[in-house]
């Protein structure tokens, strides 16, 4: 795992977007603002995001079910490397809960994507990326193995690209609005819960680190997958 610091850090969307001075609102353009600086206490994260042969060990260890798309149960030839996917909220949650870990929150997860580059729009600062230089993003051909890009500046794999990644945190749109200044931890209620990060799948104005997206915690994806947080003591 890796060491990130505590302390203040600017969280959400300082790069401008077309309907900035519009008045009407649209749902997911805003939901990253207002951009406050909020205060978290040291953690670790998983320097990448759990791959296929971690999820094998875990599996054996408890006698879950493995992802539905593992023919015959079993991880394809040359992808123990890649992130497990199709698992949900609760799936990841037990895997992390077994290890003495947890999910990250959402505020931990973007001060661990942003390293200490104040404001920057993506986790190596405001150039756009092109595809196989920075991140694996907007393919077809599903993710690809961990860590094959640059690591952000606190040492972290994937941050963009490659699955989203599941936090703790539940969604609500508003919720910068009234949200804690320090350690927020997400909305009580809700039945959607936060994903971070993009994807394979995804154009690049989905792998900022301010942006947030959300599904339905039951939910199964193929560009879905996790990453695993701890508390520093």
């Amino acid at each position: 795992m890796v060491f990130v610091p505590g302390g203040e850090f600017l969280r959400g969307r300082t790069h401008p977007l077309f309907d900035d001075d519009l008045k009407w609102r649209p749902t997911l353009l805003k939901d990253e603002r207002p951009t406050r600086m909020i205060e978290i206490d040291p953690f670790y994260l998983d320097e990448h995001e759990v791959t296929n042969a971690a999820y094998v060990t875990f599996l054996e260890a408890t006698g879950r079910r493995p992802p539905f798309h593992w023919i015959d149960g079993k991880v394809a030839a040359g992808e123990e490397d890649h992130p497990v996917v199709n698992v949900n909220w609760d799936e990841a949650t037990a895997y992390c809960e077994s290890l003495g870990k947890r999910l990250p929150t959402e505020a931990e997860w973007e001060r661990a994507a942003r390293g200490l580059a104040e404001g920057a729009k993506f986790p190596w600062g405001d150039e756009e990326p092109k595809k196989g230089v920075q991140a694996h993003f907007n393919v077809l051909d599903g993710p690809r193995a961990v860590c094959q890009f640059p690591k952000n500046g606190f040492g972290l794999c994937d941050m963009a690209g490659n699955v989203w990644e599941w936090c703790f945190d539940r969604y609500e749109r508003l919720y910068y609005e009234g949200a804690p200044a320090k350690n927020p931890r997400g909305p009580d209620e809700g039945m959607y819960r936060l994903l971070r990060g993009g994807s394979w799948a995804d154009a690049a104005k989905y792998l900022t680190c301010s942006y947030r997206s959300y599904a339905r915690p039951r939910e199964r994806s193929p560009n879905i997958g996790f990453r695993c947080a701890k508390d520093f003591r």
